[in-house]
């Protein structure tokens, strides 16, 4: 029988199985998609080592991508400012008048507009801070393109247009140039938006002599470019506060030379309307600079030929100042009476709604003493005879009597409550410009209206209104009286003219019948 092999196990000592342990490589069994590998199992100072390795390379990735990227944008930022540049360098040198077609090809002036579009589109589209020498270049090509001689002006009237002239006006002023100055203004009002007040580009964008030369512009015939230039001319004294003072005179000026020697300037309404909202941000107490403007400049602004042009933004103005300080109401009611029109109806008919619009406001300390002035006023224009043509648009009908217009002021509320405030001095002049109108005024319309305020001021105080006609009728007897001695004085002088012609007349009859003997002495 064959004996079987018998294997012996010693039992391994503990010390035994820990230097075993060290001499073998350990190896663990991972799977990676499904396939099994042997892989050495790190230690932790392996996967540090690894880890940072991993952090440095992903560093090193990113600077070299940020790095690119920055390259690429300083590379796009010089290629936009060199066209910018190109742009600027083609549209200054190249101006256009559009007067002669066969100096100035249609074509060379599309392509200028095309290119001062495409400068605009990439004015709008940056959203960075421009470079010192692309602004000056910008500012340059501006410059040379808006500030221009004026063409002489082809409308000479300083009177309120009729909707059909006005119409004429429009087409006749329309500037050719507007297709290359549109884009200009709305390049030189985005830089405007982007330009830091307290930085150096603002020196280089504005300055005071280019301020004065975009007021000169303000005479432009062309209503488009006066808007553009408003909104420009609004927007720097909004921004530039350090410019505001210099701005104001410098307004202040051009109006002043309007009111008191030119007369003639298309801007005026659009200079008003700056200053309107100007105005309309002062503080209050008004400051006196500000009060002076109000009575030197605005005040003399309504005795002009052709205040009906920009009466709506003057009123405007003057409003502004009683409502924020009621004491000066007193004193620009004043004033107004002090340019009151003779013989232009039509501003007749604007001033008295103005009056109307100040007495709502005034205070009501200063009734007293305006009731009289103003409402001697009011009775000469109700007892106008003329009538004047008034455009629909601005509120009233198309034919309005000035007569009408005074006598509508008499439904105002606090116009009668001003009358009444002095009563015993305005009764008297009203009464007697009611009874006149009652006898004298041609329009029936007239006579219908004042037979209401005539009944209206009988039922506020009869008493006063009988002793006032009482008054009226003693005047005309003391009239008459005046008259039948005048016309006495005239018989007499009449009667005693022609005795001296008769004795005249038969002294010389005498003188030719008995000739006169002349004698001739000679001595020896």
């Amino acid at each position: 029988m064959k004996s079987a092999t018998r294997l012996e196990f010693t039992r391994p000592t503990q010390r035994s199985i820990i230097n075993k342990r060290k001499k073998q490589v350990p190896f663990i069994i991972s799977t990676t998609m499904g396939v099994f590998r042997n892989s050495p199992r790190e230690s932790p100072r392996e996967r540090s080592s690894s880890t940072m390795l991993h952090h440095l390379f992903n560093l090193e990735s990113n600077k070299g991508s940020s790095n690119n990227e920055c390259y690429n944008g300083l590379v796009t930022n010089k290629q936009e400012d060199e066209e910018i540049i190109s742009l600027v360098s083609h549209c200054t040198t190249t101006i256009f008048t559009f007067v002669d077609d066969d100096l100035e090809s249609s074509s060379a002036q599309e392509a200028k507009r095309v290119k001062l579009l495409r400068l605009l589109s990439i004015i709008k589209s940056l959203k960075r801070e421009l470079l010192d020498h692309v602004v000056t270049s910008l500012v340059t090509m501006i410059s040379a393109n808006l500030i221009r001689p004026l063409p002489p002006s082809c409308n000479n009237n300083v009177h309120h247009p009729t909707p059909a002239e006005e119409s004429e006006d429009l087409k006749s002023s329309l500037s050719p140039l507007w297709s290359h100055l549109q884009p200009i203004y709305e390049i030189l009002i985005r830089l405007l938006i982007n330009v830091d007040p307290k930085s150096h580009h603002s020196r280089l964008i504005i300055d005071r002599q280019f301020l004065l030369s975009l007021l000169d512009l303000f005479q432009s015939e062309d209503l488009r470019e006066r808007e553009s230039l408003k909104n420009v001319y609004h927007r720097i004294y909004s921004k530039f506060t350090f410019y505001r003072a210099f701005m104001r005179k410098s307004m202040n000026d051009v109006l002043l030379h309007y009111a008191f020697e030119a007369e003639k300037h298309s801007g005026i309404g659009e200079l008003l309307e700056i200053w309107g909202s100007i105005i309309n941000g002062f503080t209050v107490p008004l400051k006196e600079e500000h009060k002076l403007f109000l009575m030197r400049v605005l005040i003399p602004l309504h005795k002009t030929k052709g205040m009906m042009v920009y009466h709506r933004q003057l009123a405007y103005c003057v409003s502004q100042f009683v409502q924020k300080e009621p004491i000066l109401g007193g004193l620009v009611i004043r004033g107004i009476l002090r340019y009151w029109p003779i013989t232009n109806c039509h501003k007749q008919v604007l001033l008295i709604s103005e009056l109307e619009e100040l007495v709502e406001n005034i205070s009501p300390d200063h009734y007293r003493r305006l009731a009289l002035p103003l409402c001697t006023q009011v009775t000469r224009c109700l007892n106008s005879w003329n009538s004047q043509f008034v455009p629909v648009f601005l509120g009233f009908p198309v034919s309005t009597l000035v007569a009408e217009r005074a006598l509508y002021l008499w439904n105002n509320d606090i116009f009668v409550k001003m009358a009444t405030s002095a009563i015993e001095d305005v009764f008297p002049v009203v009464v007697e410009g009611m009874e006149k109108n009652m006898k004298w005024h041609w329009s029936s319309s007239v006579k219908q209206l004042t037979e209401n305020v005539k009944k209206m001021l009988e039922e506020m105080d009869p008493t006063l209104y009988d002793k006032c006609l009482q008054e009226i009728g003693h005047k005309d007897f003391v009239v008459r009286q005046e008259e039948t001695k005048r016309k006495a004085r005239w018989a007499r002088v009449e009667l005693q003219a022609a005795m001296n012609i008769s004795i005249n007349h038969h002294q010389l009859h005498d003188d030719i019948l008995q000739p006169q003997l002349h004698y001739i002495v000679v001595s020896h």
